[in-house]
């Protein structure tokens, strides 16, 4: 008999070193496309996983902080490792909080939330500690905020929804992510 917890902290694991290892090599073989603030970070298609299982949650922070600490070193301090984090954190959070709020079987509301929560949470870490050396700005807040969530949504429409409609169609994927 399997045990439960184990497999879930396999699973948390997993999305986790995905989440990292294809971060981190996307800022290596494309620099800044995975950690500016105009970014398409393709791993975010992964917080698709979050409508499926909560194990993503734990599994998409952790990879998230582990990614942002090698931002650290690419000059975009300590506070990405932070607040990048925390908006990845909270998104996965309410994705599958609305994993079931669907229309025409798409869950449109929690593919939103990572574009919500990054808009918000590191438009507003780009305003206040790059831009506006510690004081907030309503128009560069909204301006950076809007980047944000522009690529989130970019990276969430055009590889979220069809792993969304790979998982769903797909059995063993399926079952895996749901054991």
């Amino acid at each position: 008999m399997k045990n439960k917890n184990l497999v879930r902290l396999t699973q948390a694991a997993v999305i986790a070193a995905l989440y990292a290892a294809l971060t981190i090599g996307q800022n290596v073989l494309l620099p800044g496309t995975a950690s500016m603030a105009v970014q398409f970070r393709v791993a975010e298609a992964l917080t698709v996983l979050a409508v499926f299982t909560p194990v993503a949650i734990p599994g998409l922070t952790i990879g998230c902080i582990i990614a942002n600490i090698s931002s650290v070193t690419a000059g975009l301090g300590f506070y990405d490792m932070i607040f990048g984090s925390v908006a990845s954190l909270i998104a996965a959070l309410t994705m599958y909080g609305l994993r079931n709020v669907r229309i025409k079987t798409i869950p449109f509301a929690a593919l939103l939330m990572p574009a919500l929560w990054n808009g918000l949470i590191v438009g507003f870490e780009i305003d206040f500690f790059f831009i506006g050396n510690m004081s907030f700005n309503l128009a560069d807040f909204l301006t950076q905020g809007g980047f944000v969530a522009l690529g989130e949504l970019v990276v969430l429409i055009v590889l979220g929804i069809p792993l969304i409609k790979l998982i769903e169609h797909n059995k063993n994927i399926n079952r895996l992510l749901t054991t």
